[in-house]
C-alpha cells in the first residue's frame, strides 16, 4: 500500500510503500517528548516529495539516528539511520500519515532509554 504523509504545514512531505504491521513507542528522551509512534521500514521505500531547506536534522547520544523535523512547524515526521549501508532503515512517525486509523495499529513498547 502507498501511504502519504507530511509535517503539519506540508513543507516536508513523503510517500512510503509497505504494510503497517505495528508501531513502536520508544521511551528514549526525544521520542517520549515528541509522542512518536514509529514504523520501521527499509530506507529505500521512503520517497521525499517536498523538503527543500525545511528539513532539519537532530542527532544526540551515539548519533546513530537522524531525527528529522520541519524547520517551519516543528513536526517530526520521520527519523533515519545515519549509516549508508543496504540495511539502512527509516522510522516513520505514523501520526504524520494521512488516512490511517491509529486505533487499528498495534503498539509495541521499546526501551530506548536503556539502549
Amino acid at each position: 500500500m502507498l501511504y502519504k504523509g507530511s509535517c503539519h504545514c506540508g513543507k516536508v512531505a513523503f510517500e512510503i510503500k509497505g504494510e503497517i504491521g505495528g508501531s513502536v513507542r520508544c521511551n528514549c528522551s526525544i521520542c517520549s517528548r515528541k509522542g512518536a509512534l514509529l514504523w520501521a521500514v527499509p530506507h529505500q521505500k521512503l520517497n521525499l516529495v517536498a523538503w527543500g531547506d525545511d528539513l532539519g536534522r537532530y542527532t544526540f547520544g551515539r548519533g546513530a539516528i537522524a531525527h528529522r523535523f520541519c524547520r517551519t512547524c516543528g513536526i517530526h515526521p520521520f527519523a533515519e539511520d545515519v549509516s549508508q549501508g543496504s540495511e539502512r532503515s527509516a522510522y516513520i512517525n505514523i501520526n504524520c500519515l494521512d488516512d490511517v486509523d491509529l486505533t487499528t495499529i498495534e503498539v509495541f513498547a521499546f526501551d530506548g532509554r536503556s539502549a
